[in-house]
C-alpha cells in the first residue's frame, strides 16, 4: 500500500525523449485523477530529454528530502562519439565540426580517461539548466546570445571504458552532483586532440538507488488505476 501524503520514493526508468517533468507531470495527473487530496510530487535530480534510466520522484513530505537524494553519488553509462562536436554537446543539435581519429590508439583513449579522475573544474553547457542572471543558459543559447558560464568543481570516482569502436567509445562514470557527461565527452574530445559528443546517456544509479530496480511511468499509471478499481484507493 502507498501513502503518498506521507511520502513516497518512486524509482523510474526515463523513457528516450521524455523529459524529466513528463515523468512528474504524468504522475501528478495520475494521483490528482485517483486521490482525494491533492499531493506534492517532484523529482531529485534532472536527465535530458535524450537520456534514458534512474529518475527519482518524491510525493507528499518526502519531497523534503529532493536535496539530500540530488546531492548523493551518480553512476552513467553511454558512448562518445569522436571526430565531431555538436553545439550541444550531445545529439540535440546537428554536428557543426569534424576532426581527424586516424591518430587516435585505444592506449591514447584509456590513459586520456585517467586525467578526468578526482576533483576536476568542468565548465557546464551553454544549453544547459545552469542560471546565468536569473535564466536558465539554454534560453540564451537558443536565442544565439553569448552565455558567461563559470567552471565548477566536480569529482570524478571512476571513469571506466568499456568498449572501442573508433569513432563510438562506451564508458561507465562515476560522479558528483552537478556534473554534466556532455561536458565530460566535449572536454575527453579535445583530451585526443579532436572532438567528441555524447551519443549515448543511460544514468544507472544514484546513491543506492538503482535503475534495476525502477519501473516504467506508465507502468506505474496501470498500477495505480488498477488499486483504485480494486478499492484500494
Amino acid at each position: 500500500m502507498f501513502d503518498f501524503a506521507a511520502g513516497e520514493i518512486l524509482l523510474f526508468d526515463k523513457p528516450y525523449t521524455w523529459t524529466s517533468f513528463d515523468v512528474v507531470n504524468l504522475i501528478k495527473n495520475c494521483l490528482k485523477k485517483s486521490l482525494p487530496e491533492p499531493v506534492k510530487v517532484g523529482h531529485a535530480g534532472t536527465l535530458d530529454p535524450l537520456a534514458t534510466g534512474m529518475l527519482v520522484v518524491l510525493t507528499g513530505k518526502k519531497t523534503r528530502d529532493m536535496e539530500i537524494i540530488q546531492a548523493q553519488e551518480k553512476e552513467y553509462t553511454g558512448s562518445f562519439t569522436i571526430g565531431a562536436t555538436t553545439p550541444s554537446y550531445d545529439r540535440e543539435r546537428e554536428v557543426d565540426q569534424t576532426y581527424p581519429t586516424g591518430h587516435i590508439t585505444e592506449e591514447m583513449i584509456r590513459e586520456a580517461a585517467k586525467t578526468f579522475i578526482g576533483e576536476i573544474m568542468q565548465l557546464p553547457p551553454e544549453h544547459s539548466a545552469v542560471k546565468v542572471d536569473g535564466k536558465r543558459a539554454y534560453e540564451y543559447a537558443r536565442k544565439g546570445k553569448p552565455v558567461d558560464i563559470k567552471p565548477r568543481p566536480i569529482t570524478i570516482s571512476e571513469f571506466e571504458i568499456t568498449r572501442i569502436a573508433i569513432p563510438e567509445i562506451e564508458f561507465r562514470v562515476t560522479c558528483s552532483k552537478g556534473t554534466y557527461i556532455r561536458s565530460l565527452a566535449r572536454d575527453f574530445g579535445e583530451a585526443l586532440n579532436s572532438g567528441a559528443y555524447l551519443s549515448s546517456l543511460c544514468r544507472t544509479r544514484i546513491g543506492d538507488y538503482k535503475l534495476e530496480d525502477a519501473m516504467h511511468p506508465k507502468e506505474f499509471t496501470a498500477l495505480i488505476e488498477k488499486m483504485k478499481q480494486d478499492g484500494m484507493l
